[in-house]
């Protein structure tokens, strides 16, 4: 008991980021709050949160970052040691875990503790200590050994200046078991003067552009400093890949239409990515790159494949962005996940065993005609520049008879329920799987963008079953052993961070009939 005590200095531990955190997730928070450390050596600016969890395990982050907007954040330039623990209890009286993580200057202070040894299927408490100063408590959970439901949201897109996060501040009130975020947790442009949307002022060192590493890390500690944000990263484990704005809009491995080689900047990138993140050791840059695809499993219920469509992918051969089709993409060299991760996804499918099988996505998997029979404009930056890699794909799906294959993909500010064709050169062919694309959580505001965009091209592609384009929000995912059932979860606003939420649009995918039903 004296021990615990020493942990909690109860005055500091209100006035920091905990209580902040705690109110959102209660729904309680001002529309305007900030968060305000109690003094300005508060190491835990930028919250805590859990991630890949397993039926044994989980990795728990944080990072000390009392200065956060200033190089070095504050913290000295040297290794320092932070304690953590894992409960059973809120209270933290029934402690299973505990022990003692460096803090690397050369990662930005940042802490990823990979705890193992716990029970299956239960939930969590965890918690920092620096010197005298307690973190937020995180909750987490480990995955079943078995069986049982899985409950999850599915996010992506949150530019800082478009827009608040409400939807973060709904999603961390529900009964959920992780998140997926499918990327663009940051984007790469400097934040206005006035902090657009937000509407607050700006610090000089976040006006321009991140091209180094440390002007990457007070990208993330900006998104992160959202206390929204913070609460659903407090309240459930995260899945996170990334897509192109944590390097670059449309990169292609270390290309860019924009300036040729970004091999340097897309470097600065991932780190500072691996340094913002819940992921595990495996993903910390090294020689050979960051590898950040994985699998997490859920008993025998659900196998989920978190993809990195990005750092391996070919340049598109038949141009960026919007353009027609060409015979080059067909070749069999080009490529979207590079040959080493087809091979583990492909192996992967041949040995599940699970009754649904996730793929987590970044950048849409059904074909979206843009011209119908006037031509064949797409999009070149999707699975659509790549139709060669997207039919071995399809290959390995039938090949090993993969049970109810089903792609959650983020990217597009927009909401497709797509059913996935056999071979999208023929609209006649087979549907073979089911794909859901969610929306942002703030990229384009409030603004009705890609509604009047891409409605008009709705009516070329008949395997896209529901599509809107304005509203913002996530997507609440429950898998059991009969359905997959999706909510659309909009908000009615950006532009303040209590705005309601409302249920927009349902679907659901059954058991072995492969295609989106919208209910």
């Amino acid at each position: 008991m004296n021990n615990e005590m020493a942990w909690v200095d109860r005055r500091r531990f209100l006035a920091g980021v905990a209580g902040v955190a705690g109110a959102a997730a209660l729904g309680t928070m001002p529309a305007e709050a900030t968060i305000r450390p109690g003094r300005d050596e508060y190491p835990f600016t930028l919250g805590v949160a859990s991630g890949d969890p397993t039926a044994t395990g989980v990795v728990l982050w944080t990072r000390l970052a009392p200065k956060p907007f200033e190089p070095g954040a504050g913290m000295p330039a040297a290794k320092v040691s932070v304690d953590w623990q894992v409960a059973s209890d809120e209270r933290f009286r029934d402690i299973v875990r505990d022990g003692t993580a460096w803090a690397l200057p050369q990662l930005g202070h940042s802490v990823h503790v990979e705890v193992e040894g716990l029970r299956p299927d239960r939930e969590w408490f965890y918690r920092f200590r620096y010197r005298k100063d307690t973190s937020p408590v995180g909750r987490t959970r480990t995955a079943p050994v078995h069986g049982g439901a899985l409950a999850f949201a599915v996010a992506s897109c949150q530019a800082w200046d478009n827009g608040y996060y409400p939807s973060y501040r709904h999603m961390a009130g529900e009964d959920l078991d992780l998140v997926l975020h499918l990327g663009d947790y940051v984007y790469e442009g400097g934040i206005a003067a006035d902090g657009g949307y937000r509407r607050t002022r700006t610090p000089d060192s976040l006006r321009e552009a991140p091209r180094d590493l440390e002007r990457w890390r007070m990208q993330y500690a900006l998104y992160k400093s959202d206390p929204d944000l913070q609460a659903a990263h407090a309240r459930f484990p995260w899945l996170v890949t990334w897509d192109d704005h944590e390097v670059q809009n449309d990169y292609a491995n270390t290309r860019s239409q924009y300036e040729g080689d970004i091999g340097a900047l897309r470097a600065a990138a991932y780190q500072a990515w691996y340094e913002h993140q819940p992921v595990r050791a495996p993903a910390r840059p090294g020689p050979n790159g960051p590898r950040i695809y994985r699998r997490l499993r859920w008993g025998n219920l659900v196998q989920l494949d978190v993809l990195d469509g990005r750092q391996y992918r070919s340049v598109p051969p038949c141009g960026w962005g919007e353009a027609d089709a060409c015979a080059a993409a067909y070749d069999p060299s080009v490529t979207m996940l590079g040959s080493e991760q087809e091979r583990w996804l492909y192996d992967g499918f041949r040995t599940s065993r699970a009754r649904w099988n996730i793929l987590g996505n970044n950048v849409m998997l059904g074909r979206l005609d843009h011209d119908g029979d006037a031509g064949d404009r797409l999009w070149h930056d999707a699975w659509d520049g790549f139709p060669a890699a997207r039919n071995r794909l399809m290959d390995a799906w039938e090949r090993h008879r993969v049970r109810n294959p089903v792609a959650l993909t983020g990217d597009w500010h927009s909401t497709f329920a797509n059913d996935i064709l056999r071979d999208f050169d023929d609209p006649s062919s087979k549907v073979v799987a089911s794909e859901i694309v969610g929306t942002s959580i703030s990229s384009n505001g409030d603004g009705d963008v890609y509604g009047p965009y891409y409605g008009p091209m709705i009516k070329h592609n008949p395997h896209i079953k529901f599509f809107d384009g304005d509203s913002r929000g996530y997507v609440r995912c429950r898998v059991d052993r009969d359905q997959l059932r999706a909510d659309l979860q909009v908000v009615s606003t950006v532009s303040r961070s209590n705005a309601p939420e409302s249920t927009f649009a349902s679907f659901a995918v059954e058991d072995r009939r492969a295609g989106v039903q919208v209910l």
